[in-house]
């Protein structure tokens, strides 16, 4: 045998040797939290003979508060057949309000914590509630943001052993990402982050932090006012969010920087925002001052001047 075939004949050994879990998508791998224990968790570890069936949400979220007892409901119907997940997004985001949630519905499936947006991102999240089904190969057969005949029907089929095609998703690739990133690799930037519905949709499930919302961005003027020479840009959640939304937010609060739409949730992943509104110093890529108590400008202005 020569050396060349030699060397092929091992590495397909290799390969076939691999465990299941290794060869299913990235993403998969990303490590997330089990909220009852505290410890790691990854969608690979799940049962890889089932399919998969990840519900994206927040307690915030009223529609995903809606949808839960159809989520239950679902998971005792085809629980056997179908591995289940249930993976809070961590943005403005309450452990004593997680475990209410879980005990309000009875939820029996796991429940995980995207505590740094990882999955959301890889999973191209636009806005919850948001439903990702997945055949035994890890490919995605089915997205929505329903909880509806529709889902059960594809449930069904997966229960069934259907083996279901993969269909396109919102995923983006390393290239893309890098561009999106991109502008703000050199130089030093003050980037506001917030979202055109945290005024509002959170008035009623959190009052206090829609208010704070509206004080922030209703002073926020002021401050860029204070701090004229700064390279100023604003940013916004892209969870649902498009041009005519961002274009009422910009001129309901007379914003005097220009603002974007963070799409595919790059930046908030990028720079770990996980609490809105939040101000960020960014330096050549790096966050070098984080401001989230914006009660003194006198104290923010310091803040940021001493900052390294």
């Amino acid at each position: 045998m020569t050396a060349t075939l030699a060397r092929l004949c091992l590495a397909l050994c290799l390969t076939l040797s691999l465990p299941a879990w290794s060869q299913v998508p990235d993403y998969q791998h990303i490590e997330l939290t089990d909220f009852a224990t505290g410890d790691p968790a990854r969608l690979a570890e799940l049962d890889p003979d089932k399919p998969l069936y990840i519900k994206l949400w927040a307690t915030w979220c009223q529609p995903c508060m809606q949808q839960m007892p159809h989520f239950e409901e679902l998971q005792k119907r085809f629980g056997e057949q179908i591995n289940f997940v249930a993976v809070n997004i961590n943005i403005n985001e309450r452990p004593g309000r997680i475990k209410s949630v879980i005990s309000k519905f009875g939820l029996t499936m796991p429940v995980w914590l995207d505590k740094k947006g990882h999955l959301a991102l890889a999973l191209g999240l636009e806005g919850t509630p948001y439903s990702v089904l997945l055949n035994t190969r890890g490919e995605t057969v089915y997205t929505t943001h329903e909880s509806d005949a529709a889902l059960d029907d594809v449930l069904a089929q997966l229960a069934d052993g259907q083996p279901l095609p993969a269909v396109a998703t919102g995923m983006i690739d390393a290239g893309q990402k890098a561009h999106l990133l991109a502008p703000w690799q050199q130089g030093e930037h003050l980037v506001f982050f917030s979202a055109t519905w945290c005024d509002w949709y959170l008035e009623a499930s959190r009052p206090n932090m829609a208010q704070r919302c509206k004080v922030v961005q209703q002073g926020l003027s002021e401050l860029v006012q204070q701090l004229p020479d700064a390279s100023w840009q604003g940013v916004v959640s892209h969870l649902w969010t498009d041009d005519k939304t961002l274009n009422d937010f910009v001129a309901q609060y007379q914003m005097t920087i220009p603002f974007l739409i963070d799409h595919h949730g790059v930046l908030f992943h990028e720079f770990g925002v996980r609490e809105l509104p939040v101000l960020l110093k960014i330096r050549d890529g790096k966050v070098v001052a984080t401001v989230d108590d914006f009660s003194s400008i006198a104290a923010i202005r310091e803040q940021l001047a001493t900052s390294r």
